[in-house]
């Protein structure tokens, strides 16, 4: 390595400046809003790789990427440029960057023109920048101070603050990890944030798809102050730093940066039926048969059911898009009988193709594989109990034929929504070649894109299968961008209490980081089966995460089923009906981080950034602003610690019978049927009355739960969000909003709704409920608080 320490000007742009660093490299910064500046180092001044596929502030980038120059969607704001004494001073509204000798940048911020500035940022003061003298790699060196939090990272195990540890992104097939500690895992997503406190926070995003490590206080070295550090192991050293008041305000502005979330049909968020041991069975057909009928049998509503690749076994390897008719005599006798009950099929599909594949030998001389570095031959690596060669999706008629097959084998014969897995492309040959659309790529530069162009892939097939439905997809592996294609989870758990609990933080590094739509395996993926408790624990925590799917691989070969133990059953039959029953809510909070960029799942202190205590809460969280969550994580547990953010509304106990101050943790009994759940004071909650299905066309009643604000404290405004639950007219105005606000006086609760759009729901009644446990009269009729009142909904 070399570090760099020289450099000189070279010229200013419209958007930007450049810079040679040590007579032959070149540093770029370009200013591409007020508040975000990409700095660029490229070695002997070209472009190791010239493309992205992360950066879409425009919603989305061509499949074969954009050019990392293109300033489309960017405003790129007039800047102020001076040199003061050898230091280079670049100033916006909002940032100042200074160029130091030796090669070293600070960073200084303002809330407005005019305010003073405040350092929330310097590279250290020597060696910030090194190269590789003969090879590709990057460092970059940052000051640490101890006053600052790290977060982001996406999906990584233990605490949700990532101070003093280490990190690498390398994704891996990490079956049965440890959520407290196993690293690396599946996805890609170098983004930290920094949280300053009352400085604000600063997002850094390298967008970068060669394996990288963060240390963010882990190393130590005797000749340097405290420092964080980036390494990569290849690529350029290209990087977006961003400043903002708050870390909501960063985390969204990423969001937008890597092309926000896909709109995902409603249905995606009802429960999913999921197990390795049906298609695994040899009479797999009739198992998926059965869970329809023990679906009616135990009344339990289900959306979808995510078949896993045992379809498509052959002597127990995994063939993609080979059916094994032995266990599915009569596929689309079984899709019909699915379709019929309004449950949607989601077919397991792989990119690689064993060495014995039916169709390993057209493939590879059609040269759709990645190709060995030294033979050209398809790579061969370890995959599902053989070797077998990866699909090249930089190469257009891979794509093509990836989409015929899903067509061919998948579409046809009624399954429309794909499970795109095992695709963390674990070719360890790192200049193994990739197609590049016509300009050639070792795969180690990117080795996650392709788990994302093959989910785009199957994304693009279904669009042109179903015009005008919204495609349903799930990518296990991703990088930056994946989010725009698909839901994700984080991967094969391993079953235990550890992993109930160390989920929620993992879950919530995945949502900072701009991955909003995200579940977990509930009842664990990989190990024992899961004791009564457990399960029953883990159905009442999924229930409140997007993607709500149980799933295993239990070693006795057992299914984990939501009727699997007769003595919790109607405690999973409970739960899994308030699941139903908060489909509005969590719609309409899809539709805010679609439209709007808010995380769906919440840490405390995103939302509740002065109270301390918030940093501490590990195991609760926020759906949404005003859904607290505290299910039971502990073994036996006959009580639950629970933090209450500190704000004017204080919060409910969800059944209404308590309001508790904010600020403060209380301790709540629980008993097997107990999910602690709290509301924030001042908020209306959209629950379905009669439907128990995702189906917009059988939800025919609403109940509006009212949680009054306390007297004195400011109205609060809501809104939420309806359709017809899939097609893409939707997205053009066929929608219905209904807007609310809340008011407190002393001796009454107002409250105010307008509704607007052109689609008209099915609901035209509904149910106001009111939390608390006094007397009240509505329009002159006395009452008692948690009565419900019908009322008939008005079209505006």
């Amino acid at each position: 390595m070399k570090a760099l320490k020289n450099w000189r000007y070279l010229d200013r742009s419209s958007a930007g400046i450049a810079l040679e660093v040590e007579n032959r490299h070149r540093l770029t910064v370009t200013v591409l809003e007020q508040s975000l500046i990409r700095v660029t180092l490229l070695k002997d001044g070209a472009y190791r790789m010239d493309r992205t596929w992360a950066i879409a502030p425009e919603g989305d980038v061509p499949f074969e990427g954009r050019s990392r120059d293109d300033l489309t969607g960017f405003s790129c704001p007039d800047f102020h440029l001076e040199d003061q004494d050898g230091r280079l001073v670049l100033e916006t509204d909002t940032l100042r960057l200074t160029i130091n000798t030796p090669l070293a940048l600070a960073w200084e911020s303002r809330p407005a023109k005019g305010a003073p500035w405040q350092e929330i940022a310097r590279d250290r003061p020597q060696d910030a920048y090194m190269i590789g003298r003969r090879d590709q790699r990057n460092h970059h060196f940052m000051r640490r101070n101890p006053d600052e939090r790290y977060y982001g990272l996406g999906e990584k195990s233990g605490s949700l603050e990532r101070n003093g540890k280490r990190f690498e992104m390398r994704n891996l097939d990490a079956m049965g990890y440890d959520a407290r500690s196993t690293d690396p895992l599946y996805k890609h997503i170098p983004f930290t944030i920094t949280d300053k406190g009352a400085l604000g926070a600063v997002g850094l995003y390298y967008d970068t798809l060669a394996p990288c490590w963060f240390d963010l206080g882990n190393e130590k070295d005797n000749y340097h102050l405290p420092f964080r550090a980036f390494r990569a192991a290849d690529g350029d050293l290209d990087y977006y730093f961003s400043w903002a008041p708050s870390v909501l305000d960063i985390v969204k502005q990423h969001h937008r940066l890597t092309g926000g979330t896909a709109f995902m049909p409603r249905w995606g968020l009802g429960y999913s039926g999921s197990t390795m041991a049906y298609t695994d069975s040899e009479n797999a057909q009739e198992r998926l048969m059965e869970f329809l009928g023990k679906l009616s049998e135990e009344d339990m509503p289900c959306d979808s059911f995510q078949m896993s690749s045992g379809y498509t076994a052959i002597k127990g390897k995994r063939y993609v898009f080979h059916w094994n008719t032995d266990r599915f005599p009569e596929v689309e006798t079984m899709t019909r009988a699915y379709a019929e009950a309004d449950i949607n099929l989601i077919a397991n599909i792989k990119p690689v193709l064993l060495d014995d594949h039916p169709m390993f030998g057209e493939v590879a001389e059609a040269g759709l594989f990645i190709r060995d570095s030294e033979t050209g031959a398809p790579e061969q690596s370890p995959f599902w109990d053989g070797y077998g060669s990866h699909l090249d999706f930089t190469n257009a008629d891979t794509v093509a034929w990836w989409q015929q097959n899903l067509k061919e084998k998948l579409f046809s014969k009624g399954i429309a929504c794909t499970w795109n897995d095992n695709n963390e492309y674990e070719v360890w040959d790192d200049e193994a070649i990739c197609a590049g659309f016509g300009k050639p790529i070792p795969v180690n530069l990117i080795r996650p894109l392709h788990s994302q162009l093959m989910t785009r892939a199957s994304y693009e097939a279904q669009v042109a299968d179903q015009p005008k439905k919204r495609p349903y997809l799930i990518s296990r592996c991703a990088c930056p961008g994946t989010q725009r294609y698909a839901q994700t989870w984080t991967g094969d758990n391993y079953t235990s209490w550890d992993t109930l609990r160390w989920n929620i933080p993992m879950g919530l590094g995945l949502s900072l980081s701009g991955f909003y739509n995200i579940g977990h395996d509930v009842g664990g993926f990989a190990g024992p089966r899961p004791d009564p408790e457990l399960f029953l624990r883990w159905v009442q925590n999924g229930i409140f995460h997007p993607r709500f799917t149980i799933h295993s691989w239990n070693d006795d070969g057992t299914a984990n089923e939501a009727w699997m133990y007769p003595e919790i059953t109607p405690l999973v039959r409970d739960a899994l009906k308030f699941r139903a029953q908060l489909i509005p809510y969590l719609y309409s909070l899809l539709h805010l981080a679609v439209t709007e960029g808010e995380p769906m799942l919440r840490p405390l202190f995103l939302d509740h950034a002065d109270d301390p205590a918030c940093r501490e809460a590990e195991f609760d969280f926020l759906l949404g602003r005003d859904l607290l969550v505290a299910t039971v994580v502990e073994e036996g547990a006959t009580s639950r610690r629970v933090t209450l953010p500190a704000n004017q509304e204080g919060w409910w106990a969800f059944d209404g019978s308590t309001w508790y101050e904010g600020g403060q943790v209380i301790e709540v009994p629980v008993a097997l049927d107990t999910i602690p759940l709290f509301v924030r004071g001042g908020t209306v909650l959209p629950l379905a009355a009669a439907n128990l299905r995702a189906t917009p066309s059988s939800d025919t009643s609403r109940v509006w739960r009212i949680y009054p604000q306390p007297e004195g404290t400011p109205d609060r405004n809501s809104q939420f969000y309806d359709d017809d639950g899939d097609t893409v007219e939707a997205l053009d105005g066929e929608s219905c909003l209904t807007r609310l606000c809340l008011s407190r006086t002393a001796d009454a609760v107002r409250l105010d709704w307008q509704r607007s759009g052109n689609w008209q729901p099915a609901f035209d009644t509904g149910t106001l409920w009111l939390a608390g446990t006094g007397a009240v009269t509505v329009n002159g009729t006395a009452r008692k608080a948690g009565d419900t009142i019908n009322f008939a909904m008005s079209p505006s």
